[in-house]
C-alpha cells in the first residue's frame, strides 16, 4: 500500500465515514491541531530532558490524543461511532488528568506571582506544548459552533493544558530551578 493516495490534490481530504470536506474545515482544523500538540509531545520526550515520571504520563497523553482526534474526525453522525470498539474522550479520562494534577500538584512549591515559559529547557518547552493545547482548544470551540462534538474534548483539552503547565512547573522544580516570575517591565523616562 502506498502512502499517497493523491484523494488530497484538490484540496479535499476524508472525515472517517467518507464525507469529503476542504483540508481548512474546521473538522481538519480542529484534529489537525490536535495532531500537532501530539507532535510537539513527541519533541518534549525526544528531548530526554524530561523525568521519566512526565515522560511515561506523556506517552499515555499522547495516546488519549489520538483518540481526541479520531474523535474529532468523525462526525457524531457517522455510523462508524456505532461500533462499540469506537474509542471517546470520556470523563473518566478527564478523571485521570486531574489526578495527575494533583499528584504533582503535591510536590511543588505555591504559586506567588505569574511565571513566564522558562527556567530548564524541558520545562519551557513544556509551556510551548501547553500553548499548543489551548490553540487545539479553541479550534474545537470553534468547531462545537458549528457543528456537535463530544463536548467532553473541550475539557479534556481545558485540563491537559493545566497538566502541562504543572508539569512544566515539576520539571524545574526537579532540576532545582526556579520558575521565571513574571515582573512588571520598567521603562525608562
Amino acid at each position: 500500500m502506498k502512502i499517497y493516495t493523491k484523494t488530497g490534490d484538490k484540496g479535499e481530504t476524508s472525515l472517517f465515514g467518507g464525507q469529503r470536506v476542504p483540508k481548512d474545515d474546521l473538522f481538519v482544523e480542529a484534529y489537525g491541531t490536535v495532531d500537532e500538540l501530539n507532535s510537539c509531545l513527541g519533541l518534549a520526550i525526544a528531548m530526554g530532558e524530561i523525568p521519566l515520571e512526565i515522560t511515561e504520563m506523556l506517552v499515555q497523553i499522547q495516546n488519549f490524543l489520538f483518540v481526541v482526534g479520531s474523535d474529532l474526525a468523525t462526525p457524531l453522525n457517522s455510523p462508524i461511532r456505532s461500533r462499540n470498539d469506537f474509542p471517546t474522550i470520556s470523563d473518566d479520562d478527564v478523571a485521570w488528568l486531574e489526578q495527575k494534577i494533583d499528584d504533582l500538584s503535591e510536590k511543588l512549591p505555591p504559586l506567588k506571582s505569574f511565571i513566564l515559559p522558562g527556567g530548564h529547557k524541558g520545562s519551557a518547552f513544556l509551556h510551548f506544548c501547553r500553548t499548543v493545547c489551548r490553540r487545539a482548544e479553541r479550534r474545537v470551540i470553534s468547531l462545537k459552533g458549528k457543528e456537535k462534538i463530544n463536548e467532553k474534548i473541550i475539557v479534556f483539552l481545558n485540563r491537559l493544558s493545566d497538566l502541562l503547565f504543572v508539569m512544566a512547573r515539576t520539571v524545574n522544580h526537579y532540576n532545582k530551578i526556579e520558575d521565571v516570575s513574571w515582573k512588571k517591565p520598567q521603562t525608562k523616562k
